[in-house]
């Protein structure tokens, strides 16, 4: 596994830290996924969470229900273009 720059990881982190906490779960987990064998480690350290969130935000990756993104189409909204 290839270890991101400290640039790179000064930016992941800062990125981490203003998502919601759900989309810090799926944040990290989609970064461990890239890495494969010992992202969840290697992530956890670099944003500084616990390897269980990122299990859990797997979890949810894989899971069938539809994910929660908090945004919400007006009534009636239409796409333009």
């Amino acid at each position: 596994m290839d270890a991101y720059t400290p640039e790179v990881e000064a930016k992941m982190k800062r990125l981490f830290d203003s998502l919601k906490e759900n989309d810090r779960r799926r944040y990290a987990a989609i970064e461990a996924l890239k890495l494969g064998y010992g992202g969840i480690e290697y992530i956890a350290r670099v944003l500084g969470c616990d390897p269980k969130t990122i299990r859990v935000g797997l979890a949810e990756l894989e899971g069938e229900a539809e994910l929660d993104t908090g945004r919400v189409r007006k009534k009636g909204a239409a796409a333009s273009g």
